[in-house]
């Protein structure tokens, strides 16, 4: 259930729904944030700093005092080994480029970015540094600069540490605090030279983030089953990061690759409508996903990424687009299964908010469930030891380690995720969707759903802080409670609001971070009717402790 649904989902964008690049670029140089706005301080929300030079929250004061946060970050840190930076195709991405490099320089900080002057994906960045600092003692850190699958008129700048995944809370809450901070002094103390000087420093190199990225797949695929059983796949980059990327796939792995669209627009006027009348590269969205949906018959399976690349889509002939939360399942299973160079001690790691298929098929493979919050960052330290060879999340993000145990990104890759569906079909011989029903068959069936529910401000605040003790109710949708969450069972961290489980269902709340909403979770292995009895006593249950 969506709020505000659009009849013109799914269909293709028209010129009155583009964002006006002129204005977008003259607005992230001309307009200077207000520090007393909190809508235009900096804030790193779960994937970095976001937001659009033309409502003050993304401009080119923000990445300079960022910037100069991270540098500033690195020396209390010790960090002395090369920032690796990319960019993804938003048109905000190359400015605010040019600015963290304008910062970087002026610092002498050894900063490296993309060889081919060209987009770079989330999980080469991560690829990039855990590469370095396996075999380096001045350990190595990046700067993605993205949005993600946001709309056009968005930027995005996120930090990664030397671990390569996405930054903590206890890093990006210091280098917000300290970008306010000098956002608030005019920018005084923000160390930056001119672009041309910056580019021709001793400290400004170049990385074949392609070339390492490509050349490194087999370490993690089984890329001979997908070539040997010859697949027509179908890759749609959604005009993102990963655009060239699945192009040197096909050449240098000899896989039967299409590159469905190589079109690279920073308006985006090839995408069809999402739900809401917004230009959104979201691979999870059949809406977003449309085009590449209706030509599924022409490939033995076709993918998608965002703009960024850190998430997948999967599409099938069988079952068109696969539910995030189905897809995770499957891989989970397959890979458990055929990856004899992991751990057997390896844990299976999910967001709180994601399938309680994926505990069922964690179970029957006789693996340790490991249940964080949401946020990609959760899985860092697991994925960096080995300890955890999984880690997934609902909204299309995971990643796995290498075929013989040893990290592969430590950031979300979704064309990892994008190529799994193809290895997993030529080995088994069957689709993930024919796989998930396999599961269902097994497992059982479950409805999943999200819908959100109106939150004042001081609301949201109460969520955020409940304990177990405030619910009092004993069941849920006929069910009895087996549990009330406010930590992660996984590693202990507070969950920002509330997780409910019973037998066959659950339901979980989180305050949104934007809107004045929260957002239900909620799944029933007992079919749609008790979903929508499950969400319904799940918003009597939360309403009834934080008002």
């Amino acid at each position: 259930m969506l709020r505000g649904m659009s009849n013109r989902a799914g269909n293709r964008a028209e010129p009155s729904d583009l964002v006006d690049l002129t204005a977008l670029l003259d607005a992230y140089y001309d307009v200077a944030p207000d520090p007393s706005n909190i809508a235009q301080r900096v804030a790193f929300g779960t994937s970095g700093h976001r937001g659009s030079s033309l409502n003050g929250a993304f401009n080119e004061r923000h990445i300079a005092a960022i910037t100069q946060a991270i540098v500033e970050y690195r020396t209390s840190a010790g960090i002395t080994g090369p920032l690796f930076m990319g960019k993804d195709t938003h048109a905000l991405s190359e400015p605010a480029q040019n600015t963290a490099l304008e910062v970087l320089a002026a610092n002498g900080v050894n900063v490296l970015i993309d060889a081919r002057n060209g987009f770079t994906p989330t999980p080469a960045v991560s690829h990039a540094i855990l590469k370095y600092n396996a075999s380096r003692t001045d350990q190595a850190d990046g700067i993605v600069v993205t949005p993600s699958h946001n709309p056009p008129a968005d930027g995005g700048f996120k930090y990664n540490p030397p671990t390569g995944g996405p930054a903590g809370s206890d890093i990006t809450n210091w280098v917000a605090d300290r970008a306010n901070q000098l956002l608030e002094a005019g920018l005084e103390g923000v160390k930056r030279i001119p672009l041309g000087e910056a580019r021709l420093a001793d400290s400004v190199g170049t990385y074949d983030f392609l070339q390492n990225y490509v050349q490194d797949l087999p370490s993690v695929l089984n890329l001979d089953a997908i070539r040997s059983a010859g697949l027509h796949i179908g890759a749609d980059p959604l005009g993102g990061a990963s655009v060239d990327y699945w192009g040197a796939i096909a050449e240098a792995h000899q896989l039967n690759l299409s590159v469905v669209n190589p079109n690279v627009d920073p308006q985006w006027a090839f995408m069809t409508l999402d739900w809401d009348e917004k230009i959104r590269m979201d691979c999870s969205s059949p809406y977003a996903m449309a085009s590449l949906i209706a030509r599924a018959d022409q490939y033995d399976i076709a993918t998608g990424n965002d703009a960024d690349a850190d998430r997948h889509g999967i599409v099938t002939p069988d079952g068109g687009l696969m539910n995030p939360n189905h897809y995770l399942a499957t891989a989970i299973d397959y890979l458990y299964r055929n990856r004899s160079g992991w751990s057997s001690d390896a844990m299976v790691g999910k967001t709180l908010v994601s399938s309680s298929m994926i505990d069922r098929v964690t179970a029957d493979l006789g693996r340790v469930l490991m249940e964080v919050p949401v946020g990609f960052k959760w899985f860092v330290p697991g994925l960096l030891s080995g300890e955890t060879a999984f880690g997934g999340e609902e909204s299309a993000g995971a990643s796995f380690l290498r075929l013989d145990g040893s990290p592969w990104s430590t950031d979300k890759d979704g064309i990892l995720l994008a190529l799994l569906a193809s290895e997993m079909t030529a080995v088994t011989g069957k689709t993930p969707s024919q796989r998930y029903r396999e599961l269902t068959s097994r497992f059982g069936d479950p409805e999943y759903a999200r819908v959100d529910a109106p939150a004042t401000r001081e609301q949201k605040a109460a969520l955020a802080k409940l304990s177990p003790s405030d619910v009092t109710a004993t069941t849920l949708a006929g069910e009895d409670i087996t549990a009330r969450l406010t930590e992660a069972p996984g590693n202990g961290a507070p969950i920002g609001g509330l997780k409910v489980t019973t037998e066959n269902a659950w339901f979980a709340a989180r305050p949104s971070g934007t809107e004045d909403v929260y957002k239900i979770y909620a799944e029933s292995f007992k079919g749609e009717e008790h979903l929508h009895q499950v969400q319904a006593e799940a918003k009597a249950i939360v309403d009834g402790v934080i008002s």
